[in-house]
């Protein structure tokens, strides 16, 4: 069974930085795809990027790309979420989310996942 706890959410200014990481454990395959999703309240989770484990090219939505990094230290098996110039529209709870294979065309829609975190909370203020 894998486990993923993040960690990292905050506040920030807009123009700021945060750096999210996802501790995962209990892997027993040899590829996932590890993803971040975000949601705000009353709205769906939306796919924020995702990459596959062992290195692959990652994958971002459009509205973050150019400011987020998705990457991963296989070493510790920590998945993390680099995200440089922030904006107010950024604000939402974050989540990582696993499941075993290839990523594809699918790695937007939550019921891909198998295993998700608990989530943390970006807050980002103009």
């Amino acid at each position: 069974q894998v486990q993923l706890v993040e960690s990292g959410g905050g506040s920030a200014q807009a123009g700021g930085s945060l750096r999210l990481s996802c501790a995962a454990s209990g892997y027993s395959y040899s590829t996932y795809c590890m993803a971040w999703f975000r949601q705000t309240p009353g709205k769906e989770r939306e796919g924020v990027a995702a990459i596959l484990t062992g290195g692959s090219i990652p994958v971002y939505t459009d509205s973050v790309k150019g400011r987020f990094t998705i990457s991963q230290d296989n070493a510790k098996n920590t998945l993390h979420l680099q995200m440089n110039s922030l904006k107010p529209e950024d604000t939402a709870m974050y989540y990582c989310a696993a499941t075993p294979g290839w990523c594809g065309s699918r790695w937007k829609q939550t019921p891909f996942y198998n295993y998700w975190g608990q989530g943390t909370q970006v807050t980002v203020s103009s």
